[in-house]
C-alpha cells in the first residue's frame, strides 16, 4: 500500500485481462484531455499484458468508484511504469497514491529507479515534478503534414523489401532488439515477449511487418506499423548497424506509410526520443512534431 490513503469511497484491486476496455477508456480520456488526441489503443494494453513473462495481477492496481475504474497503475518491468487518472477525479490525491504504490512495488523488486512518460506541461508532468521526479529524456510524436509523402529511395543492389514471414521472426527480433539496446538501458526482451507485442499483437496482419533483406537473404532492417483509426503508426524502425547509411530506414517508412494508405489511412505518424538521435532524420523526410512528452523518473532510496 501507499503511505497515504485513497480518498473516502474509493477502493483498489489488481487488474485483470477483462479490465482492458475500462483501462483503455481511462487512458483515452486522459490523453484527450492532456493532448487533444488519443494515441493509445486497447490492443496496446492487451499486447503488453499478453507477454508470457508479465504477471498482470501482481504488477497492477486499479482504483474504483463503485464498479467503475477511474485510475490505474502498472509496473511494466524494470524501470518503467504507466498510470492514468480520469480527469474528473484529479486533485484528490489519487495520482500521489498511485506513485507511492508503484514505488513500493518497485523497491520490493529491487528496482532502484522508476519512471513513466507524461505529456510535457500536463497535470501528470506537474504532479511528478512536485513529487521529485526528474526528466531522463524527451520524446516526440511526429506526423507527416496532410497530403505529404516521403520521397521514395531505391534500395541498393542486392537488397529486397518484402513482408516478414513466420520464418523471419527470430531475425526480426534480433535486428530490432540489437538496434534498440544500443540506446535503451534494459534487459533484452525474450523472443516470446517481443512476439506478443509484434506479430502476436491483437489485430496483427502480415502487412504490419515489412522487412528489408540483404544480399545474403538475411533480414537487416525492420518496421512494425499498423493503422490506428485513419492513422498509420510506426511503432518500431530498426536497421542492423552494418547496413546503415544506405536508405533502408527511409525505404521502410515509405513502404509502411503506403501500405497504411492502401488499408484506409489518411495520415502517418511515429514517435522517437532524445536517446536515439533520430529526430533530425525524421524532420529531413518531412515529418513534424505534433506532441512532446517527457520521461520523468525518481531514484528509490
Amino acid at each position: 500500500m501507499s503511505a497515504i490513503s485513497l480518498p473516502s469511497g474509493l477502493t483498489s484491486r489488481p487488474l485483470a485481462l477483462a479490465d482492458a476496455a475500462a483501462v483503455f477508456a481511462v487512458v483515452a480520456e486522459q490523453e484527450r484531455h492532456d493532448t487533444g488526441t488519443v494515441e493509445v489503443e486497447e490492443a496496446d494494453l492487451l499486447a503488453d499484458w499478453g507477454r508470457p513473462s508479465y504477471d498482470l495481477g501482481a504488477s497492477s492496481v486499479a482504483v474504483l468508484d463503485g464498479e467503475r475504474i477511474v485510475a490505474y497503475a502498472e509496473h511494466l518491468g524494470e524501470e518503467r511504469y504507466d498510470a492514468a487518472v480520469a480527469p474528473s477525479y484529479r486533485g484528490r490525491g489519487i495520482g500521489t497514491w498511485l506513485a507511492g504504490w508503484i514505488q513500493q512495488l518497485a523497491r520490493s523488486r529491487g528496482v532502484t529507479i522508476v519512471g513513466m512518460p507524461v505529456p510535457e506541461g500536463s497535470d501528470g508532468d506537474r504532479l511528478l515534478t512536485a513529487l521529485g521526479y526528474e526528466v531522463r529524456w524527451t520524446s516526440w510524436v511526429l506526423r507527416l503534414p496532410e497530403g505529404a509523402r516521403i520521397a521514395e529511395r531505391p534500395l541498393p543492389e542486392g537488397y529486397r523489401l518484402r513482408v516478414a514471414t513466420p520464418a523471419d521472426h527470430e531475425q526480426v527480433w534480433t535486428v530490432t532488439e540489437d538496434a534498440f539496446l544500443e540506446w535503451s538501458v534494459r534487459e533484452r526482451a525474450s523472443l516470446e515477449d517481443f512476439g506478443a507485442q509484434v506479430w502476436g499483437r491483437p489485430g496483427s496482419e502480415p502487412w504490419h511487418l515489412p522487412v528489408v533483406t540483404g544480399p545474403d537473404g538475411a533480414v537487416v532492417a525492420v518496421a512494425h506499423a499498423w493503422n490506428a483509426g485513419t492513422d498509420t503508426y510506426v511503432s518500431k524502425l530498426a536497421v542492423a548497424r552494418a547496413h546503415r547509411g544506405r536508405g533502408l530506414a527511409q525505404a521502410l517508412l515509405v513502404a509502411a506509410f503506403a501500405a497504411g494508405r492502401e488499408h484506409g489511412a489518411t495520415s502517418s505518424s511515429l514517435s522517437t526520443d532524445s536517446r536515439t538521435g533520430a529526430l533530425g532524420l525524421y524532420e529531413l523526410v518531412g515529418m513534424r512534431t505534433a506532441a512532446t512528452w517527457v520521461h520523468r523518473a525518481i531514484r528509490l532510496a
